[in-house]
């Protein structure tokens, strides 16, 4: 069956930081303002010292609210990507449970394993299914043997754009067959 690529409409990386950016152990780690090419970025974080433009230069919008309460009041579809960059649950749990029930394309959050597996126990005491489970990548991002905040940022959008057109994230020198087929491209626009 042919498949038809679907271009990322938004990716909206909530919370900004410390939050966006604690998991960088010593101020390192992925920068959700980055320009991520022909998607709008959106960064929201309930605290205004943190969510500022000043921070996030490249972000198309900073958004203090609760991720949450902002992610209710925002229009998504099956083009938006939700990242959650935080280890908080009290950020992690309300967006993640929220988004994880919304027609979003794709929803991953940043930890550890031992971080991802107390955020699903948490999860499923707020009723959230497995069938949403399964939507959730988390730990986010592709194995890319990142170590800069950049290279982080390119393993989770690597991985949003590997979900939205169906990608195994293999190297293609070990895949055979078409590398582009006419129909995927002719949705990418």
């Amino acid at each position: 069956m042919p498949r038809t690529a679907v271009r990322p409409r938004s990716c909206s990386c909530v919370p900004a930081a410390p939050a966006g950016l604690r998991c960088r152990r010593l101020r390192r780690g992925p920068q959700p303002g980055r320009p991520l090419p022909g998607l709008p970025r959106t960064v929201c974080d309930a605290r205004p010292v943190f969510a500022t433009p000043a921070r996030f230069p490249h972000a198309d919008e900073v958004v203090v609210d609760w991720p949450h309460r902002y992610l209710e009041r925002t229009e998504v579809d099956e083009r938006t990507a939700v990242c959650v960059l935080t280890h908080d649950a009290k950020f992690d749990i309300p967006l993640l449970r929220l988004a994880l029930d919304l027609p979003v394309a794709y929803v991953g959050a940043m930890g550890s394993r031992r971080t991802h597996d107390e955020r699903v126990r948490r999860l499923r005491e707020q009723g959230v299914t497995e069938n949403q489970l399964a939507r959730l990548r988390s730990p986010i991002g592709l194995d890319l043997g990142a170590s800069t905040p950049e290279e982080t940022a390119v393993s989770i959008t690597a991985e949003i754009i590997a979900q939205a057109n169906h990608g195994t994230g293999r190297p293609l020198s070990q895949i055979t067959g078409p590398i582009h087929r006419p129909s995927e491209l002719a949705g990418y626009r």
